[in-house]
């Protein structure tokens, strides 16, 4: 079994290597809401316009009275006021704190022998993914070539680190086949007939809800339940993909700064919410901004005044670090941590070795309990302090203007600033890796930009915003998060398939970056070994998919280009699974993507 996404613990594995005190995974615990919201008299089953009205556009159904995002969380199981940092009813253990030191989640060995270790993904390097995306873009319509949106995205040639001496790496292989801009669009009809029995199989549940649609014309072309709200896992992350490209652009970089503090020598950092952040050369994420390249601007900029503290400034997130609606166990299970506005490595205790047990353990890795501390206190030590003087505190950077005492700089004076990633590569890393604390960090730079408290709830409550200003229903998504950790999040199959085709039909080249770390059937990310069995081998190579599991929720959403060159959108969502049947369910998911992969549908 390959890597899983969001934080599903496979047989025999007890959270990837990370076991723990509570429930040991998602294990069902906490029961699956009802997801049948309120309808308008009608069929519901369809949209009364499906199939001929422009996307996003379709007079939809609402799914209540309240502004879906904020009203009423308590109606899906979750709090309706969120806990303050620090405070709240949900204690997580301080895992830097007194008697914390320990390992987290080693209290007890696996139940099971381990099974063999996954398949070693293929990770792209930055140049291959950019070419992907480049050829993803091409598929859709879009000529890129550069120099031109990629190549200012990821930054000019001037600004790139020198050619080294070996040979250049050749030009990778199409991954996705462009499709044919003549290619016959599928009928109605057709893809209902090839779907209609595989929609039907047991391994799927009780509730599998089903969104097929033509990019180029956002013509639907099969809806089983397509309106309807349904917990969508991970895949929630190509919504917070389109959202955070709409709202900050694919070039836009998330600064850290540093800047002098209320006494000569205090230095205070302020986190601008990059997750990617680093100590040094030895970072978990590769071309991440670095602490040690701001530690050397500091003392620069210091002069003769030798830096005394440090003073953390994380007060641009607010709200719990941890979400009320997560299972127990996510804060110790490896694949969730504290979201604070600064961290580094996204929150790793031990990113070296998070990076090279990348593939044995999924992904997997120990998190500090405090990250914006954690990157204090390394911070302090680059800067030379030790003992008491690296300890550190939080606070708020000072304003700038006031007076300074002499040959030190003045409060608030901007001593260095590093910057993260371009978002487009952000947004690869959260996709390609399903990573959820990139998840969160994205969805709060949501929020920032549209002027809204960089929360869960803010964060849900800005997505909601983009949305509507896309053009789309923003009132068939509710949401709690932006990495789909949380079971109170709903999303409908149609709207999925919405953000995928405004992303994908030329209109939003911004959005079109959400291509470029989709995983590949049977070739990279969370669908490197699946489309292996001959029942799913059409799939290989052709569809291009996020993939969302938790337990008894299985969902996928991307692309696929039919045998005739048309290339698609889908999205299946299930969330009623029977237990203990993951590879039975992944594997008709697969089934139904890789019947529209060689399906012709006339």
């Amino acid at each position: 079994m390959g890597r899983e996404d969001s934080h599903y613990r496979p047989e025999g594995v007890d959270g990837r290597k990370f076991s723990s005190p509570g429930s040991g995974g998602a294990t069902g615990r906490v029961p699956v809401p009802d997801a049948q919201f309120p309808r308008a008299p009608g069929d519901p089953g369809r949209r009364p316009d499906a199939g001929s009205a422009p996307v996003g556009r379709a007079n939809p159904q609402r799914y209540g009275p309240e502004p879906v995002g904020r009203a009423r969380p308590e109606q899906f199981g979750g709090r309706a006021e969120p806990q303050p940092y620090g405070g709240g009813q949900v204690r997580w253990p301080d895992q830097d704190g007194p008697g914390g030191g320990g390992p987290v989640g080693r209290a007890a060995p696996p139940a099971a022998p381990e099974p063999p270790p996954a398949r070693r993904r293929r990770r792209l390097p930055l140049a291959v993914l950019a070419s992907v995306l480049v050829v993803v873009l091409a598929a859709v319509g879009l000529a890129v070539v550069r120099p031109g949106p990629v190549a200012g995205w990821l930054g000019s040639a001037a600004t790139a680190p020198a050619a080294s001496a070996e040979a250049p790496e050749p030009d990778p292989s199409a991954v996705l086949a462009g499709p044919d801009p003549n290619a016959p669009v599928p009928s109605a009809d057709g893809v209902r007939a090839a779907l209609d029995p595989l929609v039907r199989a047991a391994a799927l549940g009780d509730r599998v809800n089903v969104s097929v649609a033509d990019v180029t014309t956002g013509k639907a072309l099969y809806g089983s339940g397509q309106d309807a709200p349904t917990v969508p896992a991970s895949v929630t992350k190509l919504a917070t993909a389109v959202t955070v490209l709409a709202a900050r652009g694919p070039a836009y970089r998330i600064p850290t700064r540093a800047v002098a503090g209320a006494t000569p020598g205090e230095v205070v950092i302020v986190g601008g919410g990059d997750p990617t952040l680093a100590v040094d050369k030895n970072g978990f994420y590769p071309g991440a901004a670095r602490l040690d390249d701001l530690a050397g601007q500091v003392r620069k900029a210091l002069g003769g005044t030798a830096p005394t503290r440090v003073t953390v400034d994380s007060s641009l997130f607010s709200g719990p670090v941890y979400e009320p609606g997560w299972d127990a166990d996510i804060p110790t299970g490896g694949f969730g941590a504290a979201i604070t506005a600064l961290m580094t490595d996204g929150a790793r205790r031990d990113a070296e070795a998070a990076r090279k047990n990348f593939d044995d353990t999924h992904g997997a890795a120990e998190r500090v309990s405090q990250p914006d501390l954690t990157a204090g206190r390394q911070f302090a030590q680059l800067l030379g302090l030790s003992g008491d003087a690296a300890e550190v505190k939080r606070g708020t950077a000072p304003a700038a203007g006031a007076s300074a005492a002499a040959g030190a700089p003045a409060p608030g004076t901007e001593l260095g600033k590093v910057s993260s990633l371009p978002m487009v590569r952000l947004v690869d890393l959260m996709i390609s890796d399903s990573d959820n604390v990139i998840a969160e960090t994205l969805a709060r730079q949501v929020a920032v930009a549209r002027s809204k408290p960089a929360s869960f709830a803010g964060g849900a409550a800005a997505t909601d915003a983009v949305i509507g200003e896309l053009g789309l229903p923003a009132d068939e998504i509710s949401l709690a998060d932006g990495s789909g950790l949380s079971r109170t999040n709903r999303i409908s199959p149609s709207l999925l398939t919405d953000l995928i085709t405004l992303a994908g039909n030329g209109s939003h080249p911004e959005l079109a970056a959400i291509f470029g770390g989709l995983p590949v059937g049977g070739w990279s990310g969370t669908l490197d070994d699946r489309y292996q069995a001959a029942v799913t081998k059409a799939g290989a190579g052709v569809v291009r998919a996020k993939t969302g599991t938790l337990s008894r929720v299985n969902a996928i959403a991307g692309l696929v280009t039919t045998a005739g060159g048309r290339l698609l959108t889908f999205a299946v969502l299930t969330d009623q699974a029977p237990e203990g049947t993951l590879d039975e369910t992944r594997q008709a998911l697969d089934r139904i993507t890789s019947a529209l992969a060689a399906c012709g549908c006339r």
